[in-house]
């Protein structure tokens, strides 16, 4: 039984028992029966609401099992073929943003030009890879 049935039962029987509506108690009990009304009415709207929520969630589940199947399934294409990739041509160095932390990846043309603004923070950065090879050069003369 749901709610606006129980509550139409208690109208019946409130209506049943022939109670005065304007002694006291008729009034508490004619008070409280359409205060449980308008309840089981609010009740009954947000059960259709939460099943139509339901029904969008699932959908919206749906189309994101979808991307994911995309997204994941080129990240594994990118990770295998990183090398090889179209966008650059040489290696790629990363570097970490001091700012934000964000890891950067740089190829050839942009580490030549030894500067450039963190895409994540805009925190302007300046770099030369110039002595880090020299001081390993150094290093592996040494060994």
């Amino acid at each position: 039984m749901t709610v606006t049935e129980r509550v139409a039962y208690l109208k019946g029987l409130a209506a049943g028992l022939e109670i005065d509506p304007s002694s006291k108690e008729g009034k508490l009990f004619n008070a409280m029966i359409e205060a449980l009304d308008d309840i089981a009415f609010e009740v009954s709207d947000l059960q259709e609401v939460v099943s139509e929520l339901g029904e969008q969630v699932d959908m919206i589940d749906e189309d994101l099992d979808g991307l994911e199947e995309i997204v994941y399934d080129e990240d594994e294409e990118d990770d295998e073929d990183e090398d090889d990739c179209d966008c650059c041509d040489g290696d790629l160095y990363e570097i970490v943003c001091p700012s934000c932390g964000d890891s950067i990846y740089l190829d050839e043309g942009m580490v030549d030009e030894g500067e450039m603004d963190c895409p994540n923070c805009g925190e302007h950065l300046e770099f030369d890879f110039d002595d880090e090879e020299e001081e390993s050069e150094e290093d592996d003369e040494k060994e």
